[in-house]
């Protein structure tokens, strides 16, 4: 028999006490006393810590002398690992398509009502069909602006049959002019500087909307390298005397990260991207919010690992505040910029108090 203490310590009690479908696929736990093994979201009754014990999967469930529940058959896909699957049939139907399709027809393909339908796609996909199709669209457009022999010939193989419906949404999409981004950057200019701060070095990158990178480290180099990769043809240009007052401005908000960074930002991701940075500027200082929750917040609830594979992709630190996202047990995870960056700046902010 487990001690209590022992099980109700297991993270997996937490998910298991929750019945937290997102767990499903991830382990199971069997009961002693009843002899069988269920999934996080089973709705049997709640049993006795001392009498569960958890198993990575369902062999080595059986294999330790449990039997599946009847109830929540471990052994079948999950309601929600179902309904997964058939969200990704419908966005490969999506990604197939040349011109996005209506809402109604995918409904028809799900076998739902179109109401049901969009509630459903975007909290297992994090956005609505519509703003997905339109994602998707845009990778095929930066895709062919690498490829294509020319900036038309891109945007009608990405399904815009006008360019200047492109035109109208591309320096959202892109961050610079589509001849600008087939080119690599080409034509754009950075201005940009290394200094140092209280956690290492810092380099600030402006573009001619706003700062577009803060990257954090202990090798300058490297620092500079990583901003060529981003823009590989662009023109980077060393900080004049002016540009100095925005370092200065960053390495304050890297001290005192409560106070914020009050410069304009040259935000550049996908939709999905764009909705979680939004979401984690909107954490107040001192507070931190766990991935489950930032999902739950954009309206995606089953997106936490989406969420951060977002966080990690941030390229503005302490601007766009991924330091104050945690684990759901409020333990500190992986950090862009090193884990002891993360607990400085949550230090520096009065503690780690859920928002």
């Amino acid at each position: 028999m487990n001690a209590p203490q022992t099980t109700q310590r297991d993270p997996r009690w937490t998910a298991l006490r929750a019945r937290d479908p997102a767990y499903d696929g991830r382990f199971v736990y069997s009961v002693r006393s009843t002899g069988v093994y269920c999934r996080p979201s089973c709705s049997a009754r709640a049993a006795r810590p001392e009498n569960v014990a958890f198993h990575a999967d369902c062999d080595a469930a059986e294999a330790a002398g449990f039997r599946p529940c009847k109830r929540c058959r471990p052994r079948q896909a999950s309601p929600a690992e179902a309904r997964a699957a058939l969200m990704a049939r419908i966005c490969r139907t999506i990604d197939a398509a040349p011109e996005p399709p209506r809402l109604a027809v995918l409904a028809r393909q799900a076998g739902m009502s179109p109401y049901h339908f969009q509630r459903v796609f975007k909290a297992t996909v994090g956005l609505s069909p519509r703003a997905y199709a339109l994602a998707q669209r845009a990778r095929r457009v930066r895709g062919g602006l690498r490829r294509a022999g020319s900036v038309t010939q891109a945007i009608l193989d990405a399904g815009y049959n006008s360019g200047g419906r492109f035109y109208a949404h591309s320096n959202e999409m892109l961050g610079m002019t589509p001849r600008a981004y087939r080119a690599g950057g080409t034509g754009a200019t950075i201005r940009f500087a290394v200094g140092d701060c209280s956690l290492g070095a810092v380099l600030v990158a402006r573009s001619d909307k706003g700062i577009c990178a803060i990257l954090l480290g202990d090798d300058p180099a490297r620092l500079v390298r990583d901003l060529e990769d981003r823009f590989p043809r662009a023109n980077l240009v060393g900080g004049d005397a002016g540009f100095e007052r925005c370092v200065a401005a960053v390495v304050r908000c890297v001290d005192e990260p409560a106070a914020g960074l009050k410069l304009p930002l040259d935000v550049r991701g996908t939709v999905f991207q764009q909705k979680v940075w939004q979401a984690l500027r909107r954490i107040p200082p001192g507070h931190t919010a766990s991935y489950a929750e930032i999902a739950r917040r954009i309206g995606a609830p089953r997106s936490a690992r989406a969420v951060a594979q977002a966080c990690a992709a941030n390229a503005l630190a302490v601007a766009i505040p991924c330091h104050r996202v945690v684990r759901r047990d409020g333990s500190l995870s992986g950090y862009r910029w090193g884990i002891e960056r993360k607990r400085a700046l949550l230090a520096r902010e009065g503690g780690a108090k859920p928002a």
